[in-house]
């Protein structure tokens, strides 16, 4: 005996209702239950222009979403599937597919960082790069003197010494060297227009001979009080054709400045080295910071044309060589 057609009817509303509430269990079960502890951990490159499918199964085959299908369908429901951001993303299985898609929306990448400090040299930076594993020492620096590069950074320069500005970086695990020097050199056009608004800024000297002084003002202080006080010595001795005596270009190229040069250093023949050359040296010998950088476009004004370092931090300023003599006297012997 067959049940009345309205029997069956009530049969097959319920059947479709079981399986629609089935389905709706396994869609919020796929989308906010985790497919894992959060054990396992992935690093998933999003290329632009790959297809949500592709995307869909390597997260599936790294174990991050348990569902494929259900990921894609998830993304083309919430009209999500044109707004992925392409890059270099690391997730692990404790993330629910809400989570993955929320980060894939945004575009929060996996980023490393990496900090250059102030003065610090390319050859520094190179050091640094390869100590935390993110690029090569020489591939680095080969990318700093590199012409095609530069040319495209608009920097008719040599190498990019002291245009690469002391900040911050997020890079990406994918990221390339080119990436990290263009992000730097542009936070520096950034901050040096940010400066040099002022009309007569700088005293008629060019933005690298600019540049140039603020790697000396950078490695020279030690107190950010004191710049533009040494900015001011160096501006009055090209002025009068002084030499500028600089100790940290007598050692530019050979070792990191460390506060102390010998007689060697002094007497070392280099295009750097102020104590045998007129003027500044032919480049940067380090990349300033904003401190350094607006201490050279704004010095103070002063007669000093000398400097000998306290031992603790500070400078004596001096206007003559009997005063600067007595001061060495006092503080160096």
């Amino acid at each position: 005996m067959f049940p009345a057609p309205a029997s069956r009817k009530k049969i097959i509303v319920s059947a479709v209702r079981i399986c629609l509430s089935l389905l709706l269990i396994w869609y919020l079960l796929c989308l906010y239950l985790p497919a894992g502890d959060g054990s396992v951990v992935r690093d998933v490159s999003f290329p632009p222009g790959s297809g949500i499918r592709r995307l869909a199964s390597e997260l599936k085959a790294g174990g991050i979403i348990r569902s494929s299908w259900h990921f894609i369908m998830v993304t083309r429901l919430r009209g999500e599937s044109h707004r992925l951001k392409a890059g270099d993303y690391r997730f692990n299985d404790g993330m629910t597919t809400a989570v993955v898609l929320r980060k894939l929306v945004t575009g929060d990448v996996d980023y490393r960082k990496f900090a250059l400090p102030e003065g610090y040299s390319i050859h520094q930076a190179a050091e640094l790069l390869e100590q935390k594993g993110y690029f090569r020492r020489d591939g680095f620096l080969e990318k700093c003197r590199d012409p095609e590069l530069l040319n495209r950074l608009g920097l008719r320069v040599s190498s990019v010494e002291g245009y690469l500005y002391p900040a911050t970086y997020n890079l990406s695990r994918g990221g390339s060297e080119e990436q990290l020097i263009s992000q730097m050199v542009a936070q520096f056009e950034k901050k040096y227009a940010e400066l040099s608004v002022q009309e007569g800024a700088g005293g008629g000297l060019s933005r690298h001979a600019l540049v140039t002084l603020a790697s000396l003002i950078e490695k020279e202080a030690v107190s950010p009080e004191e710049k533009p006080l040494i900015s001011s010595v160096f501006h009055n001795r090209l002025r009068i054709g002084m030499p500028l005596q600089s100790d940290p270009t007598a050692v530019y190229g050979v070792r990191a400045f460390a506060g102390k040069v010998t007689r060697d250093d002094i007497e070392r023949r280099s295009p750097y080295n102020t104590y045998l050359i007129k003027g500044l040296p032919p480049g940067p010998i380090g990349n300033p910071g904003a401190g350094a950088l607006e201490a050279a476009l704004h010095p103070a004004v002063t007669q000093y044309l000398y400097f000998v370092a306290r031992q603790d931090g500070t400078h004596q300023f001096s206007r003559t060589l009997d005063e600067h003599n007595r001061a060495v006297q006092k503080y160096l012997k």
